[in-house]
């Protein structure tokens, strides 16, 4: 890690009396950004905010309600207040960009209660140019050494009907559509009987998960979020539809009377707020990141940022099964009637995608349904015990499939399908990790599908967030990292755990080969983007060339063109980025070309244009060279954008290659229309690019 510059000074304290009202004032280092923290006339916390002089969040409370104590709400008095202020720039082990700038002014208040317990609570307000983050800390004190957390009352007091980019604030799933529309119309209850998600799903406030973006009357583009989710339940915000508020409302139990249990002294996550004057500069922000704490792994150089191909999409066309469809009996795999002859992680099959990867310039092979367990392990209530992570089944040689990669220079990436039986993957966490340490595995895919065991837990309450964050730290102590499916969100841990590399939390593409609801729309990554992505990297499997799949299954299809396809390597960040589709059909494809050359690490990320849920395009440079890769997509319409490339290198030429949709191509009618041309580019470079109804373009930039 690299300091470049590093400072801290504490400012002489003051406080201005207004109204008998102790008032605290911090602004962004630009001075943009205001935040004003004051106490209300029953001793109340209260915070508001606004940006070049317009109010963002009007006189806004905080506060919680315990269970067997006292709110602690009132009654407080201000007892300190630092300010301070902060600068460094540190490194990325990998990500979107190497060098990211972590500066900001800080106000930490201190209060006490004047009533008899006084009992104490700071609030520490982080203010930057791009956003802000605030948290509560519970210092070391007499009267409070326990806190039930019964429920957070953050509140966000709007300053307008916004316009609103939202999915509900579900407390087991992150897989709901996005949605539009004024915040006053937000009705996430609606939202609760989808027919492809059934049980695994439960919506019980009109609430809304967060990253949610708005965009003002006054054009100016907001997300709220948390980072540093860490001991403690995700957050979900209520939504006032009538008084235009959002209030915290965190994912609880049905175990417990309350929702957070924590012993003091902690820390809150930090609630987030970015902010924005161009959409697009909400992507580059890098707030959520730099509100977590340093690397605590050190040298994570063992994870190599990857391309991978895998056994998984063809299961989801019923090509292929997870399981091996026989029953063990008496230690012995035996035809009870239900063989299929399918499964799909038999040890020739990983071969021929390692051989392919290998030929292709992708560097790793994810295998699902290797692994004893799959023929019970949904739809039952008692799930412990089901999955081993170790054993095999009889046609897949784990230990000949890892030889025989290492052997041709492709990774191996483990699968770890859980069930959300989370006791058994528990006990076998380090004899399932220490066998990928022996085999030379550094990374591995985890899924938590199905009602969370114990019984009563959801996948976002403090129970599961202390799960997923226990696995990542358990993990880096044998050199592997995690790519988590049906996760908790991400919130910038990334930072502090580098072996945090990505995961689902969004409707993934597999949605398009079964959901009934005719799939993803073509809005629907042009949303994720300005919404999902914010919180961090999403493993969404793009690169799927036989868009209609008419072969495997005729009612179902990818809601894109195939030059957007190619377009979401660079759209979408992940830092493993896979080539979902099957392998005959990139064979002699010459899209393949741009999926072969693409990156996936990288030096610079620039947006060069957006809207949220219309279209966006990103330029990404290489880290490991001077190429630059630019992607660009749209929603369901057609659009013209044209495309400067002043971000190039002064007097260098660039040889481009451009997949762009072809003449008339449509996400529906004709996805797989493509055109390929070569052209120079300079800096001074212009070209104009024709974007299809659900399409986009790739351009890869190969310095000469």
């Amino acid at each position: 890690m690299k300091f470049l510059k590093l400072s801290i000074l504490l400012i002489s304290i003051f406080f201005f009396s207004c109204n008998e009202e102790k008032i605290s004032t911090i602004s962004s280092p630009d001075n943009n950004l205001k935040v004003i923290f004051k106490l209300g006339e029953k001793g109340t916390p209260n915070y508001e905010v606004s940006f070049k002089n317009e109010a963002i969040i009007k006189s806004s409370t905080l506060g919680f309600e315990l269970k067997d104590q006292p709110a602690l709400a009132n009654d407080f008095k201000i007892v300190n207040v630092a300010i301070s202020n902060f600068e460094e720039t540190w490194e990325m082990p990998w990500g979107e960009q190497k060098e990211v700038e972590n500066k900001y002014n800080q106000l930490k208040v201190e209060l006490q209660e004047t009533s008899a317990l006084k009992r104490k609570i700071n609030v520490v307000f982080k203010v930057y140019n791009d956003g802000l983050g605030f948290r509560y800390e519970f210092p070391q004190q007499k009267n409070l050494s326990e806190v039930l957390i019964a429920e957070e009352n953050t509140q966000f007091n709007l300053t307008g009907n916004h316009k609103v980019w939202w999915a509900p604030g579900d407390w087991d799933i992150y897989e709901h559509l996005y949605n539009t529309s004024n915040f006053n119309e937000i009705d996430a209850l609606s939202k609760a009987n989808h027919p492809n998600l059934g049980e695994h799903t439960y919506i019980p406030e009109n609430a809304v998960n967060t990253p949610v973006t708005m965009k003002t009357e006054n054009g100016l583009y907001l997300s709220f979020h948390e980072a540093s989710l860490v001991d403690y339940s995700g957050m979900t915000l209520k939504v006032d539809t009538e008084n235009l508020a959002m209030t915290s409302n965190l994912v609880g139990s049905r175990n417990t009377a309350y929702k957070v249990k924590r012993t003091v002294p902690f820390n809150t996550p930090w609630r987030t707020m970015q902010i924005a004057e161009k959409a697009g500069d909400l992507i580059e922000s890098k707030l959520i990141v730099n509100l977590n704490e340093p690397n605590k792994l050190g040298d994570v150089s063992w994870f190599k940022p990857a391309k991978y191909t895998g056994i998984w999409w063809e299961m989801h066309l019923n090509k292929s099964s997870w399981d091996y469809g026989m029953t063990l009996v008496d230690g012995k795999w035996v035809d009870t009637g239900n063989a299929h002859g399918k499964h799909g992680a038999t040890t020739e099959n990983a071969k021929a995608y390692i051989d392919f990867s290998a030929k292709n310039n992708i560097g790793a092979v994810l295998i699902e349904g290797w692994n004893t367990g799959w023929e019970n392990w949904i739809g039952f209530d008692d799930r412990e015990g089901v999955f081993d992570f170790v054993t095999p089944y009889p046609d897949y040689d784990l230990e000949e499939v890892a030889r025989y990669a290492k052997e041709i220079g492709v990774e191996i990436i483990m699968h770890h399908e859980t069930s959300a039986a989370t006791e058994t993957y528990e006990k076998q966490q380090d004899t399932a990790y220490a066998l990928m340490q022996s085999l030379g595995i550094h990374a591995v895919k985890t899924g938590y599908v199905g009602k969370i065991l114990p019984k009563g837990e959801y996948h976002h309450g403090q129970h599961m967030v202390n799960h997923y964050n226990n696995a990542v730290i358990k993990a880096a102590n044998y050199k592997v990292a995690i790519n988590a499916h049906e996760p908790i969100k991400a919130t910038g841990l990334r930072r502090t755990y580098p072996n945090t590399i990505s995961r689902e939390g969004l409707r993934g593409q597999e949605f398009n080969a079964w959901a009934s609801d005719g799939g993803n729309p073509p809005e629907h990554l042009p949303l994720v983007a300005f919404t999902r992505m914010l919180a961090g990297p999403v493993d969404y499997t793009p690169g799927i060339f036989d868009i209609k799949f008419d072969k495997w299954k005729k009612e179902n299809q990818v809601n894109t063109t195939i030059a957007q396809q190619l377009a979401l390597y660079v759209v979408i960040y992940s830092p493993v980025q896979m080539a979902a589709d099957l392998i005959e059909n990139y064979e002699g494809n010459p899209a393949l070309q741009f999926i072969k050359d693409v990156g996936v690490d990288w030096q610079q990320t620039k947006v060069l244009n957006g809207e949220v849920g219309d279209f966006l395009t990103i330029a990404r440079k290489e880290r490991t060279s001077e190429n630059w890769f630019v992607g660009g997509i749209t929603d369901e319409n057609a659009r013209t954008i044209e495309i400067e490339f002043s971000f190039l290198d002064k007097d260098a030429t660039y040889e481009a290659i451009i997949y762009e949709d072809g003449e008339n191509a449509h996400w529906d009618k004709n996805p797989t229309s493509l055109n390929i041309r070569k052209v120079e580019i300079k800096n001074t470079s212009k070209e104009i690019m024709q974007l299809a109804q659900g399409g986009g373009f790739a351009i890869s930039l190969i310095k000469k």
